[in-house]
């Protein structure tokens, strides 16, 4: 795939993930290890909408030809089974890399917003304080999107921020979702992504080797209901991360982790 970024009139805002070399530092070099054996589903946990933390009775989260698939052939229709695969261990400083693609058609009743949409959470609360019906974890999205003929111009490795707030450019935004300027591929294209985690001080994404959206110092939102409730406030310094399903099957393999001092 040849990476490609949109023009200047796709850039809506001040608010863009442009980001200039002097303001992000160069990754750390460690051992890379795989945390998705392609065979089962040790070390990852779902929690999925309307299920107790551990059970996937649709069998969403799946394992296939030794990738890790997000599936809803077992489900008649969507009924706003939001899903996320978490992985085991609570991080704080990471590099994440994977691939991922997607494939079919969503499922019946998926939210338009969700066609060909998955992303990682990152920095997200502890799987077990997930009420049983919340949505989306309190954490940092790495939003991951795919394009059609209906939507070409779509980008990915976009930033949301469920029960977070961010800094862009120096300055803080309480906007919910920002996009990119990294276009995204079409549906079956394998696409490499990778993110490297700071503990409160950046996230960096990156799409084929090329960096796509550096943020700063984020922090939780007081106004969410999730926070509150938690008692959570001030920066985001750690967390877990977890794949995410919402009514479109993405596929990941070649899921690697650097751990960073």
């Amino acid at each position: 795939m040849v990476l490609k970024t949109l023009p200047a009139i796709f850039v809506m805002s001040a608010l863009s993930a442009c980001v200039h070399s002097a303001e992000a530092p160069t990754p750390s070099s460690s051992a890379w290890v795989t945390i998705f054996d392609g065979d089962s589903l040790s070390g990852w946990t779902p929690k999925i909408v309307g299920e107790t933390l551990g059970q996937d009775s649709a069998g969403i989260f799946r394992v296939e030809n030794g990738e890790l698939h997000v599936s809803y052939q077992n489900v008649p229709a969507f009924e706003n089974r939001f899903g996320h695969l978490f992985f085991e261990e609570e991080l704080s400083d990471y590099r994440l890399r994977f691939d991922y693609r997607f494939f079919e058609t969503q499922a019946p009743g998926g939210p338009a917003w969700a066609f060909m949409n998955s992303g990682v959470m990152v920095h997200a609360q502890a799987p077990d304080t997930m009420r049983k019906d919340q949505a989306f974890p309190v954490s940092v999205e790495a939003q991951l999107l795919g394009t059609s003929a209906a939507t070409p111009e779509r980008t990915t490795a976009n930033i949301c921020t469920p029960g977070t707030h961010i800094v862009l450019q120096g300055s803080l935004t309480k906007q919910h979702c920002i996009n990119s300027e990294t276009l995204a591929a079409a549906a079956d294209d394998w696409i490499s992504f990778e993110l490297e985690v700071r503990s409160g001080d950046y996230m960096r994404l990156s799409i084929e080797g090329q960096e796509a959206f550096f943020l700063s110092q984020p922090e939780f939102d007081p106004a969410d209901p999730d926070v509150s409730r938690l008692g959570l406030n001030g920066p985001v310094e750690q967390g877990f991360f977890a794949l995410q399903a919402e009514s479109h099957p993405v596929a990941f393999r070649n899921i690697e982790l650097m751990r960073l001092d």
